[in-house]
């Protein structure tokens, strides 16, 4: 199958997964993997040759990265929080693709994996933990933005 045809079976999913949001109230779990092949396209990383625990993307200068995500559908909420990270994986740079209410990629932060093991660190609360390990504005805040929907690629790689 040729790159064109993943593009656009991926629009269709993001087309299908909000229109099944707003005709049910539900969300389809598909989130991580237009969050995947968003962080691939968008910042030019490439898929691994083989299955590598906790990572979803390398780049050429071997950084190897494992991606989340988060789909946003109330800017006006705040709580957002990212999901369990894999701390066994052999990756080094952390990804969060932030999705708009349409699936649509509008934000690419990263971190290195010794910012993030220190972010987890201070949280503590176990209730925390289990909901995810760092919320989004965290995220957000220490961070660095990688790509946007209005600039495009930063130079943070």
């Amino acid at each position: 199958m040729s790159v064109y045809q993943v593009e656009k079976l991926m629009e269709e999913t993001r087309r299908v997964a909000a229109e099944f949001r707003k005709a049910t109230g539900q969300t389809l779990p598909v989130g991580p993997e237009l969050a995947r092949f968003d962080a691939i396209r968008l910042l030019k990383l490439d898929s691994p040759p083989e299955e590598l625990s906790g990572v979803d993307a390398i780049s050429n200068d071997n950084q190897r990265y494992q991606i989340k995500n988060r789909v946003v559908f109330d800017d006006s909420k705040s709580g957002h929080r990212i999901g369990q990270l894999n701390f066994d994986g052999d990756w080094n740079t952390l990804l969060l693709v932030l999705l708009d209410e349409d699936y649509n990629t509008t934000e690419i932060y990263q971190m290195d994996r010794e910012t993030a093991v220190s972010a987890v660190d201070e949280l503590n609360n176990d209730t925390r933990k289990k909901r995810g390990p760092m919320s989004v504005a965290k995220f957000k805040a220490i961070g660095t933005l990688a790509w946007d929907i209005d600039q495009g690629l930063m130079n943070a790689k």
